[in-house]
């Protein structure tokens, strides 16, 4: 099965597809999708939107994850998330891809074994559960691996 991870973020939205039996996985890609602080929202999710759309459509997977928002201290910060989040759930819909939604605390304790872990933990954990020679360098594409090693399994 082939998963695409999402995770949201409106400057950097990471995503990261990986190739999986569901106790074996494989990274296929990973990156981030940057957008400018300095360009108007509608601009900045419209060009997420393009970014996920050109993943779907180069690495065909057969399945999305996403996480699921996590209430923050800033409602403007949680507000701004929520958009980025509806636009890749939107996109993921267009290409009638099965989605699956995850806490934060379900993604790490998938990953690292406990909930609550830290960003270089999961890094640590993505990087050797996908047998990777070096570390994801963006915290943001590993989190993405860590949400689709998490719907790998999962489901």
């Amino acid at each position: 099965m082939r998963v695409l991870g999402i995770d949201c973020g409106t400057e950097r939205t990471g995503y990261g597809v990986i190739d999986t039996d569901g106790r074996d996985h494989r990274m296929v890609v990973c990156g981030v999708i940057k957008t400018s602080p300095r360009d108007a929202m509608p601009k900045r999710l419209a060009e997420i939107a393009v970014g996920l759309r050109g993943v779907i459509g180069e690495h065909h997977p057969q399945v999305a994850a996403i996480e699921e928002v996590f209430m923050s201290v800033n409602a403007k910060s949680a507000l701004k998330l929520a958009q980025v989040r509806g636009v890749a759930m939107l996109v993921v819909e267009e290409a009638s891809l099965p989605l699956g939604e995850y806490s934060p605390l379900a993604i790490k304790g998938s990953v690292v074994g406990y909930g609550r872990a830290e960003k270089e933990q999961v890094q640590m954990m993505v990087r050797s559960l996908l047998r990777l020679e070096a570390p994801v360098e963006s915290p943001d594409a590993a989190d993405a691996l860590a949400v689709a090693i998490c719907h790998a399994t999962r489901s």
